[in-house]
């Protein structure tokens, strides 16, 4: 009996074994059919393949290929190099010529033939060729190079099919993690397209433009994507590409590429007036860093710290003072004085531009007219010529316009040096450099060429001479054409 009621209890129990289960797995099933199903089947052709090949059909043929040639000339003798040697084998070897090639890419941005590249890509160049996608080649010409932002602006001719060309996007609507293209021709491969997504905005301290506020993306960009497309997902035209930071000059998924901004800024300009007239804004100053911020009382570093003022420039019309601290400029905030470059780099002349500024403890809205920077003094380009060891120097008038075109600290005033002749007889001496700015000759204090000529020809080879080079004052003197000193 009790065995079978072990047994019993045994067939009972695992009978409620196997009812409870059945139930369970009902109610588990009736629960998994009510559950949320966020799974669908695709429904059409593109979402199954789930592909950029759309976006890439729309922008790709705007893409070109840029084709280079220069011709270098070069000596084969080394002797011929040194002008003593060379009036004795000058005639015995003639220079001989080759041919430098090299490639990038360009994108076609007006129907009539208008292509952007980087102005890196056909500097130097004698002969540029663009090949389209759809291999038709045509001869271009140079409408505009622009260095400080490394942009340049191509024409062609193009016969037969219509070109295709891409739409600028809206910058200001570009963000952090928005996915990308990057269309180019790297290694000379053909035309290639990686893909990627916008890992920062507004990077500055890259290179060695003027106006850098990048576009940095992971899209693989490698040497030849150089003036090719940066495409965001609808097929408009975000970027150019045209650096990559690399040690080993492969794509290490970190590349730059100039916001559409700046190149429309160009383009107008190259479409325009043939010309870029950049608005001056008579102003320098450094970044706000973590101890400049504690010192004025923020809660944390960003904005420029204004250190000086041109006397009547804009800035000075406007009401900026030393010790300001410029937040932001038409609403952009600024972090750097790359960023202040960039966008006042943007401005029209004859327009405003509207500053952001901490004064003390006010903070004001400052309205800035910009305008074109003068040209006061002329820069008189004049080789000096006389009796004294200055003969054969290049020198022209620094002035805010002059100064800026040369990339010399606007405040720097006075005469700076161009070149040295090999014929100087102060290249002897090795002491100057072009680039340096006359401070003083003879005691007497330079402003101007026309005084400098006028000292000039009052002096033999016995004379002291400073001049300011990279905020040093350099004083020399000199006694005849071959000895020197200098402190």
């Amino acid at each position: 009996m009790k065995v079978f009621i072990k047994l019993g209890l045994g067939l009972l129990s695992l009978f409620a074994l196997m009812l409870f289960l059945i139930n369970g797995t009902m109610q588990t099933s009736s629960v998994a059919q009510n559950a949320p199903d966020n799974r669908r089947v695709p429904n059409s052709e593109a979402k199954v393949k789930l592909s950029y090949a759309p976006v890439v059909r729309e922008a790709a043929p705007a893409v070109v290929n840029i084709y280079t040639k220069r011709v270098v000339r070069t000596r084969t003798s080394p002797f011929l190099n040194d002008p003593f040697f060379s009036r004795f084998f000058g005639g015995s070897s003639a220079p001989r010529e080759r041919i430098e090639r090299s490639l990038g890419s360009g994108v076609i941005v007006r129907e009539e033939g208008i292509v952007i590249t980087n102005h890196h890509v056909i500097d130097g160049a004698d002969e540029i060729t663009v090949a389209l996608s759809d291999r038709r080649e045509f001869e271009a010409d140079v409408v505009l190079m622009d260095e400080s932002t490394d942009l340049a602006v191509l024409r062609i001719e193009p016969t037969g099919v219509p070109l295709t060309t891409l739409e600028f996007s809206d910058s200001d609507e570009i963000e952090v993690g928005d996915l990308v293209l990057a269309i180019g021709n790297p290694f000379g491969v053909g035309q290639s397209v990686t893909s990627g997504i916008v890992s920062a905005l507004a990077r500055t301290q890259v290179g060695d433009d003027d106006y850098q506020f990048f576009i940095q993306t992971d899209a693989a960009v490698n040497p030849g994507n150089s003036g090719g497309a940066l495409v965001g997902m609808d097929g408009k035209l975000v970027g150019i590409n045209t650096s990559i930071y690399s040690r080993s000059g492969g794509s290490n998924g970190i590349g730059f590429a100039i916001p559409v901004k700046m190149v429309d800024f160009v383009l107008n300009a190259a479409l325009n007036d043939g010309e870029i007239i950049r608005p001056w804004f008579g102003a320098t100053g450094q970044v706000v860093s973590s101890d400049i911020a504690e010192s004025l009382g923020f809660d944390r570093p960003g904005g420029v710290l204004v250190d000086n003022v041109y006397p009547d420039s804009p800035a000075d019309r406007g009401g900026l003072e030393p010790g300001d601290v410029i937040l932001s400029i038409d609403g952009e905030e600024i972090f750097d004085t790359q960023g202040l470059r960039y966008f006042i780099g943007l401005g029209n002349v004859g327009g405003e531009t509207i500053l952001d500024v901490q004064k003390g403890d006010d903070r004001r809205i400052l309205i800035i007219e910009l305008e074109k920077a003068p040209e006061d003094p002329p820069r008189d380009i004049t080789q000096l010529e006389g009796d004294h060891i200055f003969e054969n120097i290049e020198v022209a008038n620094l002035s805010p316009a002059y100064s800026s075109e040369l990339g010399v600290n606007l405040f720097e005033k006075g005469v700076i040096i161009l070149e040295i002749a090999r014929s100087s007889p102060v290249r002897r001496l090795n002491v100057l450099r072009p680039g340096d700015i006359f401070d003083s000759v003879d005691g007497e204090d330079i402003r101007t060429v026309d005084q400098l000529e006028d000292i000039l020809d009052d002096t033999g080879n016995d004379v002291s001479f400073a001049v300011r080079r990279a905020g040093r004052l350099i004083e020399c003197q000199a006694r005849g054409r071959g000895s020197y000193s200098c402190r």
